[in-house]
């Protein structure tokens, strides 16, 4: 399982596929959402900017990703 710490309030789906290097690009992510390859929390997503927020599990190519919140800010 990959922890992403989230510094903002949220992330794009198709930005987090990329950041985490699931996608090549931003424009992979957005075609892997489409496809419907991505599931968070367990249901398909199909919206490519998504916000995904810290508590949210995503999932995409066997990958699993856990979004954490950065308690620094707190």
């Amino acid at each position: 399982m990959i922890a992403f710490i989230l510094n903002t309030d949220y992330i794009a789906l198709c930005d987090l596929l990329k950041v985490e290097g699931i996608a090549e690009s931003g424009g992979q992510g957005k075609a892997m959402v489409a496809e419907g390859m991505v599931t968070v929390d367990g249901e398909t997503e199909l919206r490519k900017t998504a916000k995904i927020r810290a508590g949210q599990i995503v999932e995409c190519m066997g990958q699993t990703i856990k979004v954490l919140a950065n308690n620094a800010d707190q």
